[in-house]
């Protein structure tokens, strides 16, 4: 635009049929956040979505907004209500059958229970008094992931701590998603370390552990009647799990492990995921993945060739951090290729973004995320910003073709910074280098962000 404010293009549809209708459209677009989105309007229950900033990369992204309709007709909008030179593309717009849905619209609060224990406190945007869990439930959130270690240092993140957290989900109506790390500590393509206990094993008892371990925590929950409702065998797996019986390449030369070990590592996923499914035959299997940024071959051959051993699984779990993993269509065509490719749904496990970048004032570490020039182009780090750029990776998801993409999972969103509970479970002395990325502000109030967590409109259905 030339000048502060608004653009509208409008298009009247046929006839349409009572029910749900979809428009979707490639899209490009840069300015300021939220300027410009597109919808159907006139229709009965009307829908509209944000258009998502390309600035990353210039790429082309699809888009889709749907609408109830039960007035025989929509009309389609595309809007931008900005500033002087905020601009908006669309191509390819069709309005389709069907609806598009966030259906998972989870949080990971693995950290809660520690930080409530050392003293932290929330609050409501008008500063009353929340629990976090019911906050995330009221908010409209649909899931909450709870990670486990093996034999903590802290003490946290245990069956105990898990069936806890987890009882209070459930009672707030919320699914639970519980993540598998088979180590003592933290695991991620930089560490996938063996849990002291198991160490000197051999694969085969290492792979009785792990099905021992898996069995064991998802009985004490479904025994305290809280049975887990997905199950990630492994965290951020692309190294392979199980250091080094089960690496997918050569992790530390001369270790007496040479090479890639993909038998082993199939052999301990097909445990986990036998241990669950003889623990809930309907609970779902997740086999997570991160690195988008590497391209997408590094994802398919990694799938191609667990696949190729028989590891049985349900769906395909995947990290995005938009400074980290490339561009939002980066993650759009991931999870359209993965879908197609495997025939399995594709949930975004973990996502965040900061709010500001500061540190604590009382509490300061040194931020994950702490330079401008690490942000998502388009996004600021400001509460606003951090609101606008997860709902749009929730869109983004949603609209990725082949209708594949199930939702998405905030990765710590309650991990404020309290003194006790840093990164590093066996140093207390440890800081929290993730709070600027929480959904709670420094003060413990709630931020925009989790309204970004509520269900689209529903239809009045006509008698």
């Amino acid at each position: 635009m030339s000048g502060d404010g608004a653009v509208t293009a409008r298009q009247k549809t046929g006839t349409l049929a009572e029910g749900w209708w979809t428009v979707s459209a490639r899209v490009k677009s840069e300015g300021t956040v939220k300027a410009s989105r597109i919808g159907l309007r006139n229709c009965g229950t009307d829908g509209e979505t944000v258009i998502p900033s390309t600035a990353q990369d210039g790429a082309w992204l699809t888009i889709a907004a749907d609408a109830y309709v039960t007035k025989g007709s929509c009309e389609v909008i595309i809007e931008t209500r900005g500033a002087a030179g905020d601009w908006v593309v669309v191509d390819d717009v069709t309005v389709t059958p069907g609806s598009v849905s966030r259906t998972v619209r989870g949080a990971d609060l693995s950290n809660l229970v520690k930080n409530e224990d050392n003293g932290a406190l929330y609050y409501d945007a008008a500063g009353q008094p929340v629990d976090a869990v019911q906050a995330f439930a009221d908010s409209g959130a649909t899931m909450v992931r709870l990670k486990v270690w093996v034999d903590p240092a802290d003490g946290y993140n245990t069956t105990e701590k898990v069936v806890a957290t987890a009882r209070r989900a459930k009672a707030a109506g919320m699914d639970v998603l519980v993540d598998f790390h088979y180590s003592d500590r933290w695991t991620d393509p930089g560490a996938q370390g063996m849990p002291a206990a198991w160490s000197g094993l051999t694969p085969e008892a290492v792979a009785d552990a792990v099905y021992q371990h898996t069995h064991e925590v998802l009985t004490a929950l479904k025994d305290a009647g809280v049975t887990a409702d997905a199950v990630q065998v492994g965290n951020e797996i692309n190294p392979g799990m199980l250091w080094p019986l089960g690496q997918t390449w050569d992790v530390i030369p001369g270790d007496g492990v040479e090479g890639a070990q993909w038998d082993n590592l199939a052999l301990f996923l097909s445990a986990g995921s036998r241990a669950v499914k003889d623990v809930s035959a309907d609970t779902d299997v997740i086999l997570h993945l991160t690195n988008i940024n590497n391209g997408i071959g590094g994802l398919t051959w990694w799938f191609d060739e667990i696949t190729a051993r028989g590891v049985q699984f349900d769906t395909i779990g995947l990290s995005y951090y938009g400074y980290w993993h490339g561009s939002m269509a980066d993650l759009q065509n991931a999870i359209t290729t993965l879908s197609a490719r495997y025939d399995r749904d594709v949930l975004v496990v973990e996502n965040s973004y900061p709010f500001t970048l500061a540190d604590h004032p009382v509490d300061p570490w040194e931020n994950v995320i702490d330079l401008e020039s690490e942000l998502v182009p388009g996004y600021p780090a400001t509460p606003e910003g951090q609101a606008a750029n997860f709902r749009a990776v929730q869109d983004v998801v949603a609209s990725a073709p082949g209708g594949r993409g199930i939702g998405v999972v905030s990765w710590e969103p309650a991990w404020t910074a309290v003194e006790g509970n840093g990164w590093d479970p066996a140093d207390p002395a440890s800081g929290n280098a993730w709070e600027n990325q929480a959904m709670f502000d420094f003060r413990g109030h709630a931020l925009p962000a989790l309204a970004e967590y509520a269900a689209d409109p529903q239809p009045r259905r006509t008698r």
